[in-house]
């Protein structure tokens, strides 16, 4: 993977609330309690939580409702100045390297949305936090992982949470980082479609029921833009990547497989339960992964209607 040392980085897509405080814990998840595990005590939760709501978070789940008094405002003062184009080493910080992997995504919806869709896209924020966060959602902490909050629309992210990712279960790689964000949008434009709100309607548990299916869609999504990525561009035209390879790929593959139900219930000591499905399994997240990256369409990612998955 290669970025374009010439693009503009638009970092009003971000919202740095790191060490603004932001109260709260688990309880204000929509008022729907932590099924497993729990308790704060140095650690980004079990492994168990953490496989529940890595990377969807409870999206079509305990982040549905409101209650929580959204999120305070950020200071994007420093990132500002760390990722201007005039700072020739800006791509060695990580704030960085994920302001333009969110550009990025939002770009590819922009263009491909009203395409595949006949919508219009809408820019969400991600709001980088640490520690805890007050959202549309609800209180949340660094335990339950990445998310996507409907109720004010952005994407919530401890940026420590990679080091989980690449230590914990295995995904290393840079490229594990824009697999997690691209399917965190893949839940806006699920949003932005009705999806979510079409999923609320079945069975949030189980191999077969729409919350898996809903997980892996975001998991094609995210696969489509990773096929279009290299044609993103800042709003001057500037390409963002110049190159993003196979072993790129490579890498958002086994940050897929890394966290399917399967892999994370066998390594937390269980038998495998497909009833406690809530994200697909690994070879499933790599199945859709994939079938969005070499369709390149988001069209093809019709999980609800597949019958199989």
């Amino acid at each position: 993977m290669e970025f374009n040392n010439d693009a503009d980085l638009d970092t009003s897509q971000v919202s740095d609330q790191r060490g603004s405080g932001g109260g709260g814990g688990f309880g204000g998840l929509g008022g729907i309690p932590i099924p497993i595990g729990g308790g704060r005590g140095g650690l980004i939760i079990t492994a168990i939580i953490l496989a529940i709501v890595c990377c969807g978070g409870y999206f079509g789940r305990g982040l549905i409702g409101g209650g929580g008094g959204g999120s305070n405002q950020g200071d994007n003062t420093n990132i500002n100045k760390q990722c201007d184009k005039s700072n020739p080493d800006r791509f060695k910080n990580a704030d960085c390297r994920n302001v333009l992997y969110i550009n990025s995504v939002q770009a590819y919806w922009k263009d491909a949305m009203p395409k595949a869709f006949g919508k219009q896209y809408q820019t969400a924020k991600t709001v980088f936090f640490s520690k805890q966060v007050n959202t549309g959602c609800g209180a949340a902490d660094s335990g339950v992982g990445p998310f996507y909050c409907p109720a004010d629309s952005q994407v919530y992210i401890d940026l420590t949470f990679y080091n989980e990712l690449s230590n914990r279960f295995g995904a290393s790689g840079e490229f594990a980082a824009p697999y997690v964000l691209a399917h965190e949008y893949g839940h806006h434009v699920q949003n932005l479609l009705g999806t979510n709100a079409q999923a609320q309607q079945g069975a949030q548990q189980g191999a077969s029921s729409a919350s898996v299916r809903l997980e892996l869609q975001a998991d094609c999504y995210a696969g489509t833009w990773a096929n279009h990525a290299t044609e993103t561009k800042d709003p001057k035209g500037q390409a963002l990547f110049k190159s993003i390879t196979e072993q790129d790929v490579a890498e958002a593959v086994q940050a897929a497989e890394s966290i399917g139900d399967d892999t994370i219930q066998k390594k937390a000591g269980g038998r495998v339960n497909p009833d406690a499905f809530t994200h697909g399994t690994s070879a499933q997240r790599k199945k859709w992964f994939l079938q969005g990256y070499n369709t390149g369409d988001p069209r093809q990612c019709d999980t609800f209607h597949a019958s199989s998955l």
